[in-house]
């Protein structure tokens, strides 16, 4: 009796493999958490507006503050991107961007455009865009910007030999120009922030920076141009020497999904560990983990007043609004005040700390920005500057609902069982 091997066997055997290879790499790698850096309870002796702060702070974080910076704030769709066009429209030597998102006709256009021309004059341009949050993006876009001869990176595209970081990616939102002009916020390049709110556009707010904090954000952009091309950027085009533009004490901080990288996460607790008399948040997206929960509910029986405005109905992903409802039983036990917005998508990142600290960029108040994605966010020391995003927050407090423990408890049942199901897997892709 003759063994008969069928040919078609070995391939569809390898092909099975292969599948089983992908699926288990995108599983484990992706959607399981890496294991957090602090998980013991920071008390923290100083004050944020004590000298011990500063200190302590930078030596945590890794940054070192920096005094003389200007920090205007863009709460307007049109006119954020507007001041974006104008500021490249003014570009002699370099432009720096990196994004997460990047399409539409009403954003990706312009900006393709306005840096392709930039481009055709001299000026240096290095764009990194994220490859999953500018898939949305036309042919079109890209080949204007890449003809021109912008230097043009699609952060983590799909490779065999790199799919266990291919969850991990870059949500960061930079520009530079220059060297003394930065913005950076919560506004992607999509048609999303251009339109108007009452039209499905999101409530957003963006900052354009100046002054000797510059090179720090300048700096954030270069490692991951680094690591995305294996290219320094080096010389006066990019880092300039920068004079005192105002009177704001500023501060990078930068996160990675790297060991020992995970910034912002540490940021945020030290600061809400600091605080002694008020908390305000904004988040997209509010999923951490149950110590920055702990941490929030720690400061209000503590006598802190916290508050925390999230989206409402209107939330781009409502399977995410579910999951986070499922942790907020011991936050409203806590007395801590949750507010869901109204009007339109609320995109806003925001973290006010007694009213002198303020962290403002990239970074939401979940697993993603904590622990898988790259982010950078903007601490500002400043009474003067938390006043005037105090003024803007109490105003989108205005256009929110208030939240109560009684609401939580009283929900459909099918919202609760779909936020069961939801929090286990779907905050982490």
């Amino acid at each position: 009796m003759k063994l008969q091997l069928n040919v078609w066997h070995i391939p569809a055997g390898i092909v099975t493999l292969l599948i089983i290879f992908i699926i288990g790499s995108l599983l484990y790698f992706n959607a399981t958490p890496k294991e957090m850096r602090v998980t013991q309870p920071i008390v923290a002796e100083y004050r944020v507006d004590e000298p011990g702060f500063l200190r302590e702070s930078g030596l945590l974080i890794g940054r070192n503050w920096t005094d003389g910076n200007q920090v205007e704030i863009l709460d307007d769709g049109e006119l954020i991107f507007e001041s974006l066009l104008n500021s490249i429209r003014g570009a002699r030597y370099s432009i720096t961007k990196e994004t997460y998102n990047f399409w539409g006709t009403e954003a990706g256009n312009p900006i393709a455009e306005e840096l392709a021309a930039a481009a055709r004059r001299g000026v240096e341009v290095y764009f990194l865009m994220d490859f999953v949050g500018s898939r949305s993006s036309n042919g079109d876009q890209l080949r204007i910007m890449k003809d021109a001869g912008v230097n043009l990176i699609r952060w983590r595209s799909p490779a065999w030999f790199q799919l266990s970081r291919f969850n991990h990616r870059t949500h960061r939102k930079l520009m530079v120009i220059d060297g003394k002009i930065a913005f950076t916020g919560g506004v992607n390049m999509g048609d999303d922030w251009r339109i108007p709110l009452e039209e499905g556009g999101f409530r957003d707010y963006h900052y354009k920076i100046t002054g000797p904090v510059v090179n720090e954000l300048q700096r954030a952009f270069s490692e991951n141009w680094v690591t995305a091309t294996g290219k320094l950027l080096t010389n006066s085009y990019f880092y300039p020497e920068l004079e005192a533009t105002g009177n704001n004490r500023a501060q990078v901080t930068t996160s990675h999904p790297r060991e020992g990288q995970k910034m912002i996460r540490k940021m945020f607790l030290y600061a809400i560990s600091s605080a002694r008399e008020s908390i305000r948040l904004n988040t997209a997206y509010f999923f951490p983990d149950h110590d920055m929960l702990d941490a929030l509910a720690d400061a209000a029986y503590r006598g802190v007043n916290v508050q925390i405005i999230l989206p409402g109905e209107n939330i781009d992903q409502a399977y995410f609004r579910y999951a986070s409802k499922n942790r907020w039983y011991n936050l409203l036990k806590a007395g801590v005040e949750i507010y869901e917005y109204q009007p339109a998508m609320y995109h806003s990142k925001l973290l006010i700390v007694d009213d002198k600290f303020v962290s403002i960029g990239s970074a939401n108040f979940d697993n993603r920005s904590f622990r898988i994605n790259d982010e950078t966010n903007l601490n500002i020391l400043s009474r003067e500057f938390a006043e005037k995003r105090i003024r803007y927050f109490e105003k989108d407090l205005v256009q929110s609902r208030p939240y109560t423990l009684d609401m939580l408890e009283n929900r459909p049942v099918y919202q609760k069982m779909l936020g069961w199901i939801t929090q286990m897997l779907g905050p982490h892709l």
